[in-house]
């Protein structure tokens, strides 16, 4: 079976992304080609080869490539969050890209240094160490009143 955990080690997130753009394109042709054929309509364009449905391990590999994506963005968008505030970004100027409050923003990068931190305890190489941890609240501090 594919799993989110077996693709992440497989998959940057340009290539799980690409992959996922692939079937999710496929799916959605075969979808439309399939929804046409139900009205009775005629497709204006050719059935297009690749546009054959989904099998179930391909649905499968879909599904777990969207968590795979989602994971790796996320991750990236803490260190992005990350590199903002080194740069001298407010939580404010965070929250305002990010699309949601200055606290918010806050919170979830503190979440996601507590999820770092976590990960190195368990297995003790991923995620952040203590002074990586100390190094990141630094960087974070405080969101501005």
């Amino acid at each position: 079976m594919t799993t989110p955990d077996e693709l992440e080690h497989q998959f940057t997130l340009l290539a799980a992304a690409t992959r996922y753009d692939v079937l999710r394109t496929r799916d959605a042709l075969a979808s439309a080609e399939e929804d046409a054929a139900d009205r009775g309509d005629h497709p204006l364009v050719p059935a297009d080869p690749d546009a054959e449905p989904l099998r179930r391990d391909e649905a499968l590999e879909l599904l777990a490539l969207g968590e795979v994506v989602a994971r790796k963005a996320g991750y990236g968008r803490q260190l992005s969050v990350r590199s903002a505030r080194k740069a001298g970004a407010s939580w404010s100027q965070i929250g305002a890209a990010l699309g949601t409050s200055k606290q918010a923003a806050w919170e979830a990068h503190g979440r996601w240094i507590d999820d770092q931190a976590e990960q190195h305890r368990r297995d003790g190489y991923s995620g952040m160490s203590e002074t990586d941890v100390i190094v990141a609240r630094a960087v974070a501090g405080e969101p501005e009143v």
